[in-house]
């Protein structure tokens, strides 16, 4: 690839120093990104430039802003995302001020230190080297950040940008100094010495370097090629450096700590890692697989030292906290509530080591069994507080969209661990393979247990004898009417807030046929729903005849931009800020032209310098059928002048006295409209007004026009007019037509759904049941969710009904409180009310396979405050106690049990009540 330089080529060889073009500089910076793109590996070289510089430069050069942002858009940047090059200036120098810490120069290494928290694509952007070196080039600036690509996972290699490099704060026991070390997580604990010796001007040989984790050490950190992942070291923890301090043989230091110095074979017990007696410390004494990736070593010995001293003890277990290690509480809140599942508990407190399933391809090697085997161990052995760190760091290993220090789900994570723990615990080492079969119009009850035989075959583990249910789903073609039953197995069940399922939508009606008013009706359909459901919600609302149809269409800038005539279009094309209306027309002149009447009036020409008037759009577009025996211009005039009769302005006598307010006919769009005898009589007067006015008509101004509304044409009364399907015209507002006729009825449509400047009113409460019918609803699936109908042969957009069929003895309700669309990222506070005891789900079953249906609640994840951050908690009953406890990471409090219902709630969890 050839890329030019950064002025233009002049013809005798030289290059001015002029800038580039926008479209040149844009051409070049993409061919760059593809050709990083196509060529990903470790190591690879980025940089990261402040997002707020960037989007100035992708606004000069007529980018998307969309692309890198994920800000909040008004609604003239949704419809002005293309910006013509030239338009806007050319940016200044780069500028990343606004990421980093003023005057950070972290270790006397001059490193950058990035302000904390910021997110790809709201504050930065990462572009590789090649592009940041033209950058710079055509506008010079900085600082320079520059971060590599790091490889992570095991299972899955993942391809990620260091942004936030590791951050260790250094202590040198000679003077109680501290300073601060970055460098990747990647880097081995070589490189961490080489770096902290030269930093500190020291011999290795006379300086030892420990993991002061809660500046307690851990281990000696020596000469090993292990990473610092590896080795579990956290963000801003310490790390300790001694020089001429004691050997390494005498494991104590000058305050009596016990140091980890080299990993010593634990004593040997007939029992495992996994099944191994609890001593007085909370450790088991149990040994790995010798030779295999169970084996301890320094880095498993985990957190020896926790926060609290370790004679420090609780008369109960279960009541330990959980460290936040750097936004881990998602992390930690998953987590109690798991370690407070009785059967978990009961299971991972006894000797499971025979279940460890080390060979499945699917599963961890059996390491997140262990790690969270252990982690229950110690939370239950009675201390006060404990550090995650070798459970986060086997996450991060198994699971990389966990690493690092962003705030994450609490509903993912706990997705992965029970399919994870369900993986590593598997019974059944050899998956033999079993071919699905349709149902056939064969009894559910034979369908599901071969379904459920086969899953059972396949999967085999603690957490399917406890955690997993099944649900049958029943698919339907539109089309062909096809009918496919599946079951399938579920751990969790992810239920919807009524709010994210349905959507309300505003339609302003008008009578096609001249007989009422417009009114604007607010009606509730699926999300998902298409054209079809908003014309019957439409129809029930504003009360249609037997013998009329609702057109619906989309009006933009006073114009019919489209009908929508298909009725399984899907209306999540139909957009918010979008307006829509629909005309009430006969049946029975079904298939007749449709006359559309686009309004006009003249106005002053805004510029100055021209003098004199303009036609200019404005107002709602008015449809109704053209008779039988049209014909001429005449009959056009006829029909504007019947649809406009409703909005004739009617005077009483008090027209003399200048009240303009008691000089017409009420507006009857002040109130809902609804099929009262008021309703009928106002109908029966505007008859009685047309029959009156059919003698005296007025005469409008009126011109022929095309489908594009480009072409101008005037009717007279005796033109002949030629029509197809449509004729448009339009109407010319003179001030006659002002003073006969209430424009106010037409103009000032509300949108779809008012999102903006709307009053913020408290949501009212729903209760844990209609949550449950509103996933047992049918509806249709999603445009991106469509379902292959093997009798059309072709994706269809098919109906969707879920009935529960098997529950488990844990049931997991997952509240689906966040919702995310390109512009926004949203989260439903409502407050959703749940039994506590007792909740009844014996009429969502539709087998009856003679097991209990009660359940009571035993843990809560809650989530406070918004998206991208917040906190996360958990509540608890102890299993020996009928109290509830609060978990706040570290810190553990008792709690009422009339205060663990809030708004807050996110993942309920509910065990079978036996009888």
């Amino acid at each position: 690839m050839t890329v030019p330089a950064s002025g233009f080529i002049m013809e005798n060889g030289g290059s001015s120093c002029l800038p580039l073009p926008p479209d040149v500089e844009n051409r070049i910076v993409s061919e760059l990104v593809n050709q990083s793109e196509s060529n990903l590996k470790e190591g690879n070289p980025y940089y990261v430039i402040s997002n707020r510089w960037f989007r100035r430069w992708q606004l000069y050069v007529g980018l998307s802003t969309d692309e890198f942002s994920s800000e909040d858009h008004s609604s003239d940047s949704q419809h002005c995302n293309m910006v013509p090059p030239n338009v806007v200036e050319r940016p200044g120098p780069i500028d990343n001020s606004d990421i980093i810490i003023n005057g950070s120069d972290s270790s006397e290494n001059n490193d950058l230190e990035l302000k904390s928290f910021l997110e790809e694509r709201r504050d930065y952007v990462l572009v590789p080297s090649e592009v940041w070196e033209k950058l710079h080039d055509w506008y010079k600036g900085g600082p320079p950040i520059p971060r590599k690509m790091i490889s992570q996972g095991v299972n899955q290699r993942n391809f990620s940008v260091e942004v936030y490099l590791l951050c260790l704060k250094l202590i040198d026991a000679r003077d109680g100094s501290e300073c601060t070390v970055r460098l990747s997580k990647k880097a081995t604990v070589i490189d961490l010495r080489e770096k902290v010796f030269a930093l500190k001007g020291i011999k290795q040989e006379k300086a030892r370097i420990f993991d002061y984790f809660n500046q307690q050490k851990q281990s000696i950190l020596d000469g090993t090629s292990q990473t610092l992942e590896e080795l579990n070291l956290q963000m801003n923890q310490h790390i300790l450096l001694e020089v001429d301090g004691p050997t390494p043989q005498t494991g104590m230091d000058a305050t009596r700590n016990e140091l980890a110095l080299v990993a010593l074979e634990p004593s040997r017990s007939p029992l495992s890692i996994a099944g191994g007696p609890v001593m007085s410390n909370g450790h088991s004494s149990g040994y790995g697989y010798q030779g295999s990736s169970f084996s301890t070593s320094v880095a498993d010995m985990d957190d020896r030292n926790d926060l609290s001293n370790t004679a420090k003890r609780k008369e109960k277990g279960g009541l330990a906290g959980l460290q936040n290690l750097g936004n881990t509480c998602f992390m930690n809140s998953a987590l109690q509530c798991l370690v407070h599942t009785p059967p978990l508990v009961e299971y991972f407190l006894q000797d499971y080591s025979e279940e460890i399933n080390a060979e499945n391809p699917l599963g961890m090697h059996g390491e997140l069994a262990i790690a969270f085997g252990e982690l229950l161990r110690k939370l239950w052995s009675g201390q006060t507080t404990i550090a995650p760190r070798v459970f986060k760091g086997k996450l991060a290993r198994f699971a990389p969209q966990f690493s690092g220090y962003n705030q994450h789900d609490s509903q993912e994570l706990l997705a992965f661990l029970l399919d994870g723990l369900h993986e590593d615990l598997n019974r059944v080492k050899r998956k033999p393979y079993f071919e699905t079969k349709d149902s056939d119009g064969r009894p559910d009850v034979e369908v599901a247990e071969e379904c459920w035989r086969y899953h059972k075959a396949r999967n085999d583990s603690l957490i399917v004898d406890v955690c997993q249910g099944q649900y049958k789903s029943t698919l339907v073609c539109p089309v062909c009417g096809k009918i496919s039953i599946t079951f399938d197995p579920f751990m969790y069940l992810s239920l919807p807030l009524p709010s994210t399922v349905t959507r309300s939508v505003t339609v302003t009606v008008f009578y096609g046929d001249g007989s009422g008013l417009p009114m604007p009706y607010t009606v509730t359909v699926q999300r998902h729903g298409c054209t079809k459901d908003l014309t019957h919600a439409l129809a029930t609302a504003c009360c249609l005849k037997s013998d009329e149809n609702l057109l619906l269409a989309e009006v933009y800038d006073h114009r019919i931009y489209r009908y929508l005539d298909n009725p399984l279009e899907s209306l999540t094309s139909v957009k918010d800020e979008e307006y829509l209306v629909a005309y009430r027309l006969p049946q029975r002149e079904s298939g007749r032209p449709k006359l559309e009447i686009i309004h006009r009036s003249l106005e002053k020409c805004p510029m100055e310098r021209v003098k004199g008037m303009e036609r200019k759009l404005f107002g709602t577009p008015l449809v109704t059928y053209l008779g039988e025996d049209f014909h001429s211009g005449a009959d056009i005039n006829a029909a504007v002048s019947k649809i406009l009769l409703p909005l004739r302005r009617t005077y009483s006598s008090t027209k003399s006295n200048g009240s303009k307010e008691n000089g017409f006919v009420s507006e009857m769009n002040d109130e809902p409209a609804n099929c009262s005898p008021q309703s009928v009589s106002r109908s029966q007067a505007v008859d009685i007004e047309i029959e009156e006015a059919s003698e005296n008509e007025p005469s409008f101004q009126l011109f022929l026009t095309d489908d594009r509304s480009l072409s101008c044409k005037p009717i007279e009364k005796d033109s002949a007019i030629k029509y197809g399907p449509l004729v448009k015209v339009f109407l010319d507002w003179t001030d006659k037509e002002h003073e006969l006729y209430d424009v106010s009825y037409i103009k000032d449509l509300p949108p779809v759904h008012q999102t903006r400047f709307m009053k913020k009113t408290r949501q009212e409460a729903i209760s844990l049941f209609s949550c449950l019918e509103a996933f047992l609803t049918e509806e249709p699936l999603g445009p991106d969710d469509m379902w292959y109908c093997p009798r059309c042969k072709e994706h269809r957009q098919a109906t969707k009904k879920l009935d529960l069929w098997k529950l488990p003895e844990i049931i997991v309700f997952h509240l689906k409180r966040f919702s995310y669309s390109r512009y926004l990222k949203n989260k439903l506070d409502t407050f959703v009310d749940f039994p506590i005891h007792n909740l009844d789900l014996s009429k969502y079953v539709k087998s009856n396979d003679g097991k209990s249906y009660l359940y009571n609640l035993y843990a809560i994840s809650n989530h406070y405050g918004g998206l991208g951050g917040g906190h996360y908690t958990a509540y608890a009953k102890l299993i020996d106690e009928k109290r509830w406890y609060h978990f706040d990471d570290s810190q553990v409090s008792p709690v009422g049990e009339e205060e663990i219902k809030t708004s807050a709630a996110y993942l309920l969890f509910y065990q079978r009540v036996e009888t």
